[in-house]
């Protein structure tokens, strides 16, 4: 449970942090395209008996690579670079899974999520990985953000956009892979995107968009680990639908706040 409660906080924060920029460039697909052709890396490394997670995290690197030149190179839409990675992935997933002799439980937990499986070494793995990306995060924070809101500005003031682009897709795909333990392959997207949709609700400016994001992924990944535990049903599912909960809540929240400055208006 120690374990469990460290890597999700952890990488509820990078998820967070990311899900920024992912929602305000309109990236939202991405984690889901990354998340799904990363399968073949999980299947390589359990055929082979390598670590998955770092051999998650290079293959998914390359697959946010391989988007990005899609995406600026071609004529190929974003949505359309990502959905042939993604059934790309897979397909070769499935394959290489089809190798495999008996039952693999450690594949299930990351297709469906299961955080209370994580290792030592997985906990280990998260921490040192995710903290060359918060490194990363830290270091180019305002030029990934000028790039983010004016690219063309960032590039008359000589910034190479394309290089922050790039690490910001490939930043993506790594926090992807490490929050796969956490609620799986099929639900992973939805912690990049649902507490920016909840935080965008209450924000005027980014900085407190950013921290209020942040907040509610620590909350949604902390409380959903909980329940999941003390309900006992599977913490993937669980902490999902403890966002999805959270973000009706705030829905409904921010109703009544607009309905009350309404009123106020016409007093």
């Amino acid at each position: 449970m120690i374990r469990a409660l460290v890597s999700g906080i952890f990488v509820s924060i990078l998820l967070g942090w990311l899900g920024t920029f992912v929602v305000t460039r309109k990236m939202s697909f991405i984690g889901d395209g990354i998340a799904h052709a990363s399968l073949s890396g999980i299947a390589l490394a359990i055929l082979l008996g390598w670590a998955p997670i770092p051999t998650a995290v290079v293959l998914a690197s390359i697959i946010a690579i391989i988007i990005y030149f899609l995406e600026k190179k071609t004529n190929i839409s974003s949505d359309m670079a990502i959905a042939i990675m993604l059934t790309t992935g897979m397909a070769i997933g499935i394959i290489l899974l089809s190798f495999y002799q008996g039952y693999q439980p450690e594949l299930m937990s990351y297709l469906f999520g299961n955080i209370l499986a994580i290792n030592s070494y997985d906990m280990f793995s998260i921490l040192i990985i995710g903290f060359f990306v918060l490194l990363i995060l830290f270091i180019f924070y305002r030029k990934i953000l000028f790039s983010t809101f004016d690219p063309i500005g960032a590039y008359l003031a000589g910034i190479n956009i394309w290089i922050f682009d790039l690490l910001l897709y490939v930043s993506t795909a790594v926090v992807i892979i490490l929050s796969i333990k956490l609620v799986g392959v099929i639900l992973v997207s939805s912690l990049l995107v649902t507490p920016s949709a909840i935080a965008k609700m209450f924000v005027r400016s980014f900085k407190a968009f950013t921290w209020l994001t942040v907040l509610f992924s620590v909350l949604i990944i902390s409380c959903g680990l909980i329940l999941s535990y003390y309900l006992d049903l599977p913490s993937g599912a669980t902490i999902i639908l403890t966002g999805t909960g959270l973000f009706i809540l705030a829905f409904l929240f921010s109703l009544v706040l607009k309905h009350k400055s309404m009123k106020t208006l016409k007093h």
